[in-house]
């Protein structure tokens, strides 16, 4: 994502320390704050386990915290959740700077942007820093792992973890074995998973998984016909909801997600696969070069306060 692009350049090789107990997974790294890696350490520490994010900078840090904060704060305005939950998840993440503090963490989740050299990087620089046996997961949702990690020694300890936003709320998460990835990295990852409350389900490598794949071109259909003038947003949106049995329409979905990185998904999808369903709809492409990327900004195929929550009365789509 955008806002938690993570530049490794610069940064020094260490060497890995010596290997605790390799069956224990009481301590998770993340790397990249953004939306779903704020998601993801939430759900964690909301389970007992301690977690640390890893941002480029302060201004990153602040930007974490502050968005835990506000996360959190409107599960409580909605009743979801209670002060005293709230301080206790935020007592066990810790947010810094310093890669080199994975080498205490006992798992590690990558979520920064979809941008292959970029987690290339940092696969590379974390096998430096974690302990023998510490899994690295990603956070991908349609890049190769078994091309990112290619150059790695120890690819065993590879595995693909595509989460669903909002992740504490969404049950499902997907379990991607790439081409190395051994059975015993497997089977602790999914006992993780079941541990902070998921519904794992296994996927062999291949560009989009299960979720992505199937979930693009109806986001992509959904705005052609709103292109197309077939019916407004409003309207393919309640379409869709009441005929699927939806909590949100593709739109509102297309939102959530971020316009830019649905665009990302699909640009890859189509390069990766050649078929005409995953190529972006031109509106899409406008929204995104009129920086209107949904709920983060505010405005997308429908306009949302500053809480998130859809402005119904006054939305893009509608026009």
């Amino acid at each position: 994502m955008t806002d938690n692009d993570i530049s490794l350049n610069d940064l020094m090789e260490s060497q890995p320390v010596e290997n605790g107990d390799p069956s224990a997974i009481d301590y998770v790294g993340i790397v990249g704050g953004g939306v779903m890696g704020r998601g993801i350490a939430q759900t964690f520490a909301s389970y007992g386990l301690n977690v640390l994010i890893v941002e480029k900078d302060e201004d990153c840090v602040q930007r974490t915290r502050n968005g835990l904060n506000e996360n959190m704060d409107r599960e409580i305005q909605r009743w979801a959740m209670t002060e005293a939950e709230k301080k206790s998840i935020l007592s066990r993440i810790k947010i810094t700077t310093d890669i080199e503090e994975c080498r205490n963490v006992d798992f590690v989740v990558e979520a920064v942007d979809e941008k292959f050299d970029l987690k290339q990087r940092l696969f590379e620089k974390l096998e430096t820093v974690v302990r023998p046996g510490t899994i690295c997961a990603s956070n991908s949702s349609t890049l190769s792992l078994t091309k990112i990690t290619r150059h790695l020694k120890h690819r065993e300890n590879v595995i693909g973890l595509h989460f669903v936003n909002p992740v504490p709320k969404t049950q499902l998460v997907e379990i991607v074995r790439a081409l190395h990835t051994s059975d015993e990295t497997f089977r602790r990852t999914k006992e993780l998973m079941e541990r902070v409350g998921k519904v794992p389900v296994e996927v062999f490598e291949y560009p989009g998984f299960i979720v992505t794949r199937v979930l693009i071109p109806m986001l992509n259909e959904a705005m052609h016909i709103l292109m197309e003038g077939v019916a407004s947003a409003e309207d393919i949106d309640k379409a869709m909801r009441l005929a699927l049995n939806l909590p949100m329409g593709p739109l509102e979905i297309a939102d959530g997600m971020g316009l830019e990185e649905v665009l990302a998904m699909m640009e890859a999808l189509f390069h990766q696969l050649g078929e005409p369903r995953y190529r972006p709809c031109p509106l899409l492409r406008k929204l995104v070069r009129e920086q209107k990327f949904g709920k983060k900004s505010g405005e997308g195929f429908f306009r949302y306060d500053s809480n998130g929550k859809r402005i119904e009365s006054s939305n893009k789509g509608d026009t």
